[in-house]
């Protein structure tokens, strides 16, 4: 079994999940309240987890986590943990359940509004030490186990990020097979989020080697050596599936020196109001565009993109995503997914105000983002 330790430690392994026990126990946790969703307590996934735990660990479960994470879900399950006097949390399942349980983490050490903690209002100068977290995540997608983020959906509407080395997992437990039953379609898309957070992290203005060089093992992992494709038309793929896990946590590794404004769009789009859009299917029909936009300020990045994509020298790195999203599945255009022109005021008004807007490397503007948005609802 590998043990990385980046930005946090990382247990990663086939069977990885009877770890849990001994994990817990380490971190000072006997009452762990966990963050996952209605889905997975269905798929039997909770039951394995508590399978893995022995009787010695009382664990309390809260099972609503929303698609998109919200406040409201945040303080329901705050309210759960101390109610049940919890003194941990594991968060199990895709990023969303491991950034609610994030926020959890924070909430119940923190007194104030979620939103005077977020990124856009300096609010990481306010995060001290939150209660002790363990991450297990079953999508291979976010990587938010080994990241400092979280992304929630504030009482206002607005979908904002949370980030601190606080936030943190203290350890995440990567089990690739706990995403062998994963759908086909839930694999491309989450499978394209980390490839997005490989490449915008590539992009990425800040200057970064370490992390650009673990940036492009994930795109070759997920593109060059074809897993992601794999994972897709042959779900019980162990190997595929244990790559893309990897790409998924070496994104988030890499994310460490900021995204760019196809987060910055897919953030304002996850916060529209009834749609329940998906982050990960979001950030693959933002990319193209946004690669298009930037392509001056990365034309010194996008071959060494390219070679780590397995694509002959020359190809042209946004028409070929573009292409293989059309081979996953994937929708064409934010058309298809129910955005419309007249919401594009709202969404490039919350994507200028992004913070992920700040590392993007070329400069945006909300009349920028207006056209940006035009361009990606028509496809």
């Amino acid at each position: 079994m590998a043990t990385l330790t980046f930005c946090t430690t990382t247990l990663f392994d086939h069977g990885a999940i009877g770890q849990i026990g001994d994990t817990l126990k380490a971190q000072g946790i006997s009452r762990p309240l966990v963050c996952t969703d209605i889905g997975l307590v269905r798929a039997g996934i909770v039951d394995k987890l508590r399978g893995a735990m022995s009787n010695e660990f009382q664990a309390t479960v809260f099972q609503d986590t929303p698609e998109n994470p919200t406040e409201e879900a945040v303080l329901a399950a705050a309210a759960l943990y101390r109610e049940a006097g919890c003194d941990g949390i594991v968060a199990l399942g895709g990023g969303s359940s491991m950034d609610l349980g994030k926020a959890v983490a924070l909430t119940v050490t923190h007194e104030g509004d979620m939103i005077s903690f977020t990124a856009a209002l300096g609010g990481a100068q306010k995060i001290g030490p939150v209660a002790p977290l363990i991450a297990v995540p079953t999508t291979a997608g976010t990587g938010s186990e080994v990241s400092s983020g979280a992304v929630v959906i504030m009482s206002n509407g607005e979908k904002l990020i949370l980030a601190s080395k606080h936030l943190v997992p203290r350890v995440a437990i990567c089990d690739p097979d706990l995403t062998l039953g994963l759908p086909a379609m839930l694999t491309a898309a989450t499978g394209m989020d980390a490839v997005a957070h490989c490449i915008e992290a590539v992009c990425s203005r800040q200057v970064n080697p370490p992390a650009d060089a673990v940036g492009l093992d994930g795109i070759t992992r997920a593109l060059g050596q074809g897993h992601l494709e794999r994972a897709v038309s042959d779900g019980s793929n162990a190997t595929a599936r244990w790559n893309m896990m990897m790409a998924s946590s070496e994104g988030a590794m890499a994310f460490t020196k900021g995204l760019g404004a196809v987060h910055s769009m897919s953030h304002a789009c996850g916060s529209l109001p009834g749609l329940r859009l998906h982050h990960g299917t979001l950030n693959a029909v933002c990319l193209p565009p946004v690669l298009r936009f930037n392509h001056e300020k990365i034309s010194e990045v996008l071959p060494r993109i390219a070679s780590a994509m397995g694509l002959a020298e020359g190809a042209d790195v946004s028409d070929e995503i573009e292409a293989l999203n059309t081979r996953l599945g994937l929708p064409k255009n934010l058309g298809e997914m129910g955005v419309t022109t007249d919401m594009i005021d709202y969404l490039s008004a919350h994507a200028a105000k992004d913070v992920c807007t700040l590392t993007n490397p070329r400069n945006v503007s909300r009349d920028e983002y207006a056209v940006l948005f035009e361009q990606t609802i028509a496809g």
